[in-house]
């Protein structure tokens, strides 16, 4: 019960990434402070600090404190070295190793160690990769009724248009012909608010007709919204890269582990927390990119937190209806 009441008090505080700031949301080390021993004392600094030798005698336990602590991390990190060594040199390959943050000795994060992935994350990466090189292709057959479906979905009452059609703005394109909006989104995005639809239909449904919140006279185009977000979220994941690196990134191949539509899921969430932050900054058409780089900053926050073993763990979660 009190994981829950954090994450609701995150949920309702945190919603225009104002508050909080004292967090680092960067996704990555911005503090660079010096290493213990490299301050130069001058006796006019020492004075108030009470005796010198009880300063020196503190200073010398945190810095045995931080030794220990140093060489630990070391034998951690050369026990999994061994174990990783076991496992390929018997030929069976169990998972591959990408980098994982450990403790350094001035108590900073390293991105240098490793850690296993399992043949099942492996699995479902290579699958997403798979999809998010697939282009948009309007002479596709498979893409043009997925185009149809995610319509049929929208406005199930309603009967399909042809694939260039006034129409299609209605949904939040920004012209006649929709397959003239993916670009560098790709047929994924496409996927995504496919998705979107079938698994949230409540919160599709809300945010496709913006019936929540008082919303401005110029408001965000849906479709092209999602294609944006879609796309924001293969750059923070670093799902571009071979391998995934970043703190983002690296726990989002945890996420992979108990679900395979976690990058779906993911897309869901994120366009509830975008269609929040922009309620809450009152925000029109030419902050859409502000109010993108918000919901990313507190995505990346939210998957850092320690409990979050999958996106129904995230709190933003909690805002989806089905």
């Amino acid at each position: 019960m009190a994981t829950k009441a954090i994450r609701r008090r995150l949920h309702h505080a945190d919603v225009d990434g104002r508050k909080n700031e004292h967090m680092d949301t960067s996704g990555i080390d911005t503090i660079n402070e010096p290493l213990l021993g490299n301050y130069n004392y001058s006796a006019s600094h020492s004075e108030g600090y009470g005796d010198r030798s009880q300063q020196d005698t503190w200073d010398d336990k945190k810095k045995e404190s931080l030794h220990w602590a140093f060489l630990f991390s070391n034998v951690i990190a050369q026990w999994a070295q061994w174990l990783a060594n076991i496992v390929l040199n018997t030929g069976s390959m169990l998972g591959r190793l990408l980098p994982l943050p450990s403790i350094n000795y001035n108590g900073q994060a390293n991105w240098n160690k490793q850690v296993f992935i399992s043949p099942l994350q492996e699995e479902r990466l290579q699958n997403l990769k798979q999809r998010l090189g697939v282009p948009f292709d309007d002479t596709r057959l498979e893409h043009q009724e997925a185009l149809k479906h995610l319509w049929k979905l929208a406005y199930p009452q309603r009967e399909i248009p042809p694939l260039k059609s006034e129409l299609w703005k209605e949904m939040g394109w920004q012209g006649s012909d929709p397959s003239t909006d993916f670009r560098g989104g790709g047929f994924v995005s496409l996927e995504n608010l496919i998705f979107f639809a079938r698994n949230y239909p409540a919160s599709f449904q809300l945010l496709l007709h913006k019936k929540v919140g008082t919303r401005a006279e110029w408001e965000y185009p849906f479709a092209v919204a999602g294609i944006n977000i879609s796309f924001m979220l293969v750059q923070m994941l670093d799902l571009q890269s071979g391998m995934p690196s970043s703190r983002a990134g690296v726990r989002f191949l945890q996420l992979l582990a108990e679900d395979k539509r976690a990058f779906d899921n993911l897309f869901c969430v994120a366009f509830l927390m975008m269609d929040a932050q922009w309620l809450a900054r009152r925000a029109s058409y030419m902050e859409f990119n502000e109010v993108l780089k918000s919901t990313r900053t507190q995505l990346e926050r939210e998957l850092s937190l320690e409990d979050v073993s999958s996106v129904r763990d995230l709190p933003a979660y909690n805002m989806l209806n089905g």
